[in-house]
């Protein structure tokens, strides 16, 4: 797949900006934002960009009336090396879980260690949303536990669940390169457990799950929050990310119409995560 590699400029003096803009163009199709000393950078499929979307979003981004951008082509085959050169650095969380890709050298030890060739998927922990996800999972007993990974990108959290043991699990992302990059992580990290399925909440059926990740955006979570509660028996817990901390409010009032109730939530630069449980 081709894409278009874009570097959008604003005001680096408020560095959430990078956040919000990035939120923005995942509603009309950019993926794999990357925030450095020049602005943010953040990559489209060739045959999903629409230069019309684009130009009104920025024209109506409150945040920012001076953001500005230039694209270039990027050939779908060069991008595994653009990656890795440049973006995928390796990810630590304290003693407790490395995420590093098979070129990193001199990795430090830690209690999880997770392979992960990120190729055009997102989710390699690096964002605020996997990064809080990550934190969420590591500190939940999911031992023997069924898990599902709704829009698992490339599947780091299915596969860590899976090394701390929790079993079975479903990892479903509608993307197809982010079904086919999660197989070829789950296969690097030799986990047995996981199902990977292509598809949204339609796919899911009659089978419960004790703990269920969704790691999306917030009009899909409040669009498919029903199918996840139909997906949960009393105790089953959800923990959701992809959004705001202003966001909260309406994601809650969706999650009471489902006998969901909030047991607490943590932020990261204005991202949050929520954790529910099924009453």
């Amino acid at each position: 797949m081709d894409y278009f590699e874009f570097l959008f400029k604003y005001n680096l003096e408020n560095d959430y900006i990078a956040d919000l803009l990035s939120a923005e163009l995942g509603e009309i199709g950019f993926e794999s934002f990357v925030a450095g000393n020049e602005g943010l950078t953040a990559y489209i499929p060739s045959n999903l960009y629409d230069e019309k979307r684009l130009n009104d979003l920025i024209a109506n981004f409150e945040y920012d009336k001076e953001v500005s951008y230039t694209k270039k082509f990027v050939e779908g085959q060069n991008w595994n090396e653009e990656w890795e050169k440049h973006y995928f650095q390796p990810i630590i969380l304290g003693d407790d879980c490395v995420i590093h890709s098979t070129f990193h050298k001199d990795i430090p030890q830690a209690k999880y260690d997770i392979l992960i060739d990120p190729k055009m998927s997102f989710g390699t922990g690096h964002h605020e949303t996997t990064s809080l996800m990550l934190r969420a999972l590591l500190n939940t007993e999911v031992k023997g536990k069924s898990l599902l990974d709704m829009g698992c990108g490339t599947a780091v959290l299915a596969i860590l669940a899976a090394k701390k043991g929790a079993s079975p699990i479903l990892a479903i992302d509608i993307d197809e390169w982010a079904y086919k990059n999660s197989l070829e992580n789950i296969a690097l990290n030799n986990e047995k457990e996981i199902r990977v399925e292509m598809g949204g909440a339609e796919l899911l059926g009659a089978e419960k799950f004790d703990i269920i990740l969704a790691n999306i955006n917030r009009n899909i979570l409040l669009h498919d929050m029903q199918r996840y509660a139909e997906c949960m028996h009393s105790g089953s817990e959800l923990y959701m990310s992809g959004f705001y901390e202003r966001d909260i409010p309406v994601i809650d009032e969706e999650a009471k119409k489902h006998g969901l109730q909030l047991l607490g939530h943590e932020e990261k630069n204005l991202w949050v995560a929520v954790h529910y449980r099924k009453i």
